[in-house]
């Protein structure tokens, strides 16, 4: 009978941990490889998958006295500091809601000579207002490419807010605590499984020689 290691305890007890953090770290980032596997692919092949942008537009005419609140606002506006978001008055965004069933809560005013321009990009389209200063004419027109745009969009963090983007940094560490348990629970079973490290090290060498010879 061959005698137990006495390391035999130790080794079984990091590796109950291990597989502890590696099946939790997986639960936790399940949805998100899911997400950023087929948006991976969706990303990778953009050419070849189209999409048709439907654009909705929409026309008021501001009141005389919200268009003076709008001056007064871009009068003021002046006065503060270049680096500091000015947004429209609380007024002028009720009655756009009203009307036109739009809010531009959260998006800083663009001024110009004669218009307030107020950009709202948002992922998978786009949308915009302006204010005509001098006539008060309300123009919006928001542009929406599709749930595979606004998909690969949350891929690339692109116009999603704080709080996605404190989930991509997230998701991005539970993937290493995923990457990285995994590694060690292989290091561990290497011994009884040959092909472990030659399949690492095919994973590590494929891409690099892919970069190396194929990209430019």
């Amino acid at each position: 009978m061959t005698a137990a290691s006495p390391n035999a305890p130790q080794r079984a007890y990091w590796l109950k941990k291990l597989h502890e953090w590696h099946w939790i770290s997986s639960a936790i980032c399940l949805i998100g490889m899911l997400l950023f596997a087929v948006t991976g692919f969706t990303l990778n092949h953009a050419g070849q998958i189209e999409s048709k942008p439907k654009v909705e537009t929409r026309d008021a005419q501001l009141p005389e006295d919200l268009l003076k609140k709008l001056l007064q606002a871009k009068e003021q506006s002046s006065q503060v500091a270049s680096k500091t978001e000015v947004h429209l008055p609380a007024d002028v965004d009720t009655w756009l809601a009203q009307q036109i069933k739009v809010s531009t809560k959260g998006h800083a005013v663009e001024w110009s000579d004669d218009e307030a321009y107020i950009p709202m990009p948002r992922p998978g389209g786009d949308a915009w207002l302006r204010v005509d200063l001098k006539e008060g004419a309300v123009e919006y027109e928001r542009t929406d490419r599709g749930w595979i745009s606004y998909l690969n969009d949350l891929h690339k963090g692109r116009n999603t807010g704080g709080a996605w983007s404190l989930f991509i940094d997230v998701f991005a560490i539970g993937c290493l605590v995923f990457c990285i348990t995994g590694l060690l629970i292989l290091k561990m079973h290497a011994q009884r499984r040959p092909m472990t490290w030659p399949m690492v090290g095919l994973g590590f060498v494929l891409p690099v020689l892919l970069v190396l010879l194929l990209v430019h």
